[in-house]
Order: structure tokens, then C-alpha cells, then sequence
């Protein structure tokens, strides 16, 4: 419980951010690091299906790791914070 209202308020902080200071709509980038798993990146890339998404992974110098870029087209800081908790849903996901 404690948690779900952290990352509320992260996410009412962001969105006021996003809202303060970009011209909508604008590019965004989204930085994920996930466990090196076809199937977790393949996961994580499905959420920005249809949205002409560019999108780079590198994995991390032992393998363990995949970092996962993605540069798209959004229209609002909503629509951000929607595609935010959609990754959030893949499991060892960090969103930095």
C-alpha cells in the first residue's frame, strides 16, 4: 500500500513535469534495463507496437543485462505515464 502511493505521487510528479516543460506532442525517450531475455525484450517492444517507435538495446558487458531504448512520438504526458506502467508489468523491469 505504502508503495502504491510512492509511485502515485511519482507519477503526478512526473506528469507535472512532463506537462511544465515540453510542447505536446514531442518525442520521448524511454530508458529500460530488464534481465537479458529475448522474451522479456520482446515484451517490453510489444508495449510500443503501431507507434513507429525507434527503439536500441545493448547488453550489459557480462550479459546479464539488456538496456532497452526507445525514442517515439507521444501526445501528452498521459500517454507517457500509460506506456510507464504498460513496462511496468514485465517482470525484473527498472525504468530509469
Amino acid at each position: 500500500m505504502k508503495n502504491e502511493k510512492k509511485t502515485t505521487e511519482f507519477y503526478n510528479r512526473l506528469r507535472q513535469q512532463l506537462a511544465d516543460d515540453t510542447t505536446w506532442p514531442s518525442d520521448y525517450l524511454y530508458k529500460f534495463i530488464v534481465p537479458s531475455s529475448s522474451e522479456k525484450i520482446a515484451e517490453i517492444e510489444a508495449v510500443f507496437d503501431g507507434t513507429n517507435a525507434v527503439i536500441n538495446t545493448r547488453d550489459s558487458s557480462k550479459g546479464t543485462y539488456t538496456s532497452v531504448s526507445i525514442k517515439v512520438s507521444m501526445h501528452s504526458p498521459d500517454a507517457v505515464i500509460e506506456k510507464y506502467l504498460q513496462v511496468s508489468e514485465v517482470e525484473g523491469v527498472i525504468s530509469l
